[in-house]
């Protein structure tokens, strides 16, 4: 006791400058500023020794109000004052956090940090972060929200910080750094196909767009990189195509100049639309030259409309369709019942409401949207069929698509027995995003698959994407037919209504595992515009997505 004692009245009296002025830190009390001295780690590894009955008791159940106070207000108080391996060994990763921790002051170059303490909500305390970056003689503010979580150690009972790398900046995911210096890569100005600048606080969801433009275009636009504090992501941010941040600028840079397809009315069109659907992504292109119109998120954070890996649900249909009619097995006017339900390899599929259609044609099921009405043609096909159909005619899968900032351009994988049947409706392994989905509509208006690109090829003299085959004539006559059906009576009639001139639909709803609401799709086209959209969680996507696909292309003439 007399060595606790000794160690608590040291703590209490030590004092910190805060502001100029001498701050006493009380542990225990109401957490409130704190300041760190730049510079390193300054460990201080003592603990204080805990008694035999204490080392046998292993806490468990919920943490209390009083653990989770403690727990974060020693891991924000040591990080504060620079003792690193100090703060890293109050959460369940001292390595990691060790790394991260580090690299805040000497790669990120911040320095004389405040933390002030929000409000807690459970396990979770909130705080907000001001410092200063200072490199080569150049010093800005910087100032942010984050959070930890504190969590039970299971060996020992031990209240700790749960380490993500967010705790020191929302923005860090696994693998990523904070850093300052030179940038790498020199700041773009990007430009509408008008001449008009593309910024955030035009169009808030191009937040991903123009970080990946500057990515792909800053080393050869002409500009000269300045100095900032930016995330350079690791590799698994890389994969998932994540491009470098920029958080902030202490001396701005010479931008360069990059022009985009992007349409400046259809643009701030797709940005009011999805501002009234949470989760909501669309893109617009032009069927006859690929160039993308529009592309816009309700979220500002992940370009889901452009990298998004999801079930399309029933828009897949219109590749499904394309495979049998090329193959003949059938015709949109041809007699084809849908059942209620079909089993294949152990599995019963069911149609939406468990609906069917005893008499009727094709054209009624696609119209309507009936899955079995594909399913049962399961039999007749190979296991990759559905993959080459969507290969060589739509050009998805390929992993070649060069759009000029980062995509995923679909995936149809091989599948056998029930994952195969489930593939021809869309789900199974078949992802997509609004791209993929804006680009079948495409091909089915042009009759050719044109690559989609943000950025013409002639600035990089990149190569696009070039399917193995064009579709016939006659197939893309069957699928404007079917389409041009379910967009006047089938389930996107409501959203297409009052649409005039050529053109068709198909919507989808895909159902996600533990999702509550399927993910609502919708792909159309209308003359030579195009358009697809997702809503995820959001229910049927004639309901959900249809309404802003039609929007866009209505305003498109």
């Amino acid at each position: 006791m007399g060595n606790r004692r000794r160690v608590a009245e040291r703590r209490r009296t030590k004092p910190a400058v805060v502001g100029g002025t001498i701050a006493v830190v009380v542990v225990g009390a109401g957490f409130g500023a704190y300041a760190l001295f730049g510079g390193g780690a300054s460990a201080d590894d003592r603990t204080a020794t805990t008694s035999a009955a204490a080392e046998k008791h292993i806490k468990t159940g919920p943490l209390s109000a009083t653990e989770v106070r403690t727990a974060a207000q020693g891991f924000l108080t040591s990080w504060q004052h620079g003792e690193v391996t100090k703060a890293a060994a109050t959460t369940n990763d001292a390595t990691a956090a060790t790394t991260l921790l580090t690299g805040y002051t000497k790669d990120a170059h911040i320095t004389g940090v405040t933390l002030t303490e929000g409000t807690r909500t459970g396990d979770t305390v909130p705080f907000s972060v001001k410092g200063t970056v200072s490199y080569k003689g150049t010093s800005k503010p910087v100032a942010y929200d984050s959070s930890l979580t504190v969590v039970r150690n299971k060996a020992d009972g031990k209240p700790l910080v749960d380490w993500r790398p967010s705790i020191v900046h929302p923005d860090l995911k696994d693998g990523d750094t904070l850093v300052t210096g030179e940038s790498g890569t020199p700041p773009v100005k990007a430009y509408d196909r008008d001449g008009g600048e593309l910024t955030t606080a035009k169009y808030p969801s191009l937040g991903p767009v123009l970080d990946g433009l500057r990515e792909k275009y800053g080393k050869i636009a002409g500009g000269k990189a300045g100095v900032e504090l930016r995330v350079v992501r690791g590799k698994e941010s890389k994969k998932a195509k994540l491009s470098d941040k920029t958080l902030l600028e202490l001396s701005k840079g010479t931008p360069g100049k990059v022009t985009t397809t992007l349409n400046p009315t259809l643009q701030a069109a797709a940005e009011q639309q999805v501002a009234k659907k949470a989760k909501s992504s669309v893109v617009v292109m032009r069927p006859s030259t690929g160039e993308i119109l529009a592309v816009a998120n309700n979220s500002h954070t992940f370009n889901v409309a452009f990298q998004g890996s999801l079930a399309p649900g029933s828009t897949m249909k219109v590749v499904t369709s394309t495979m049998l009619f090329e193959k003949d097995l059938v015709h949109p006017n041809d007699s084809h019942p849908c059942p209620k339900t079909y089993k294949m390899a152990g599995w019963t599929f069911h149609n939406d409401d468990d609906s069917e259609i005893k008499k009727g044609t094709f054209k009624l099921a696609f119209g309507a949207s009936c899955n079995n009405a594909f399913i049962n043609f399961s039999p007749k096909l190979s296991n990759d069929d559905l993959t080459k159909e969507a290969q060589q005619v739509y050009g998805l899968g390929l992993n070649n698509w060069a759009i000029g900032v980062p995509s995923f351009d679909g995936s149809v994988p091989v599948q056998s027995g029930a994952q195969m049947g489930a593939s021809l409706i869309g789900q199974g392994g078949v992802r997509m995003n609004p791209l993929n989905m804006a680009s079948v509509s495409a091909t089915v208006a042009s009759g050719t698959f044109h690559q989609p690109y943000l950025v013409s090829p002639s600035v990089d003299h990149r190569t696009l994407a070039k399917a193995a085959r064009t579709m016939s004539s006659t197939t893309q006559a069957e699928l404007k037919d079917v389409m041009h059906y379910t967009a006047m009576y089938g389930t996107a009639a409501e959203a297409m209504a009052g649409m005039s001139g050529e053109y068709g639909a198909k919507t989808g709803s895909a159902e996600v595992d533990g999702q509550k609401k399927p993910n609502g799709w919708f792909t159309a086209y209308k003359g030579d515009l195009a358009a697809a959209g997702v809503v995820q969680a959001g229910g049927h996507g004639g309901d959900t997505a249809g309404p802003i696909v039609a929007a866009l292309l209505k305003l498109g003439g």
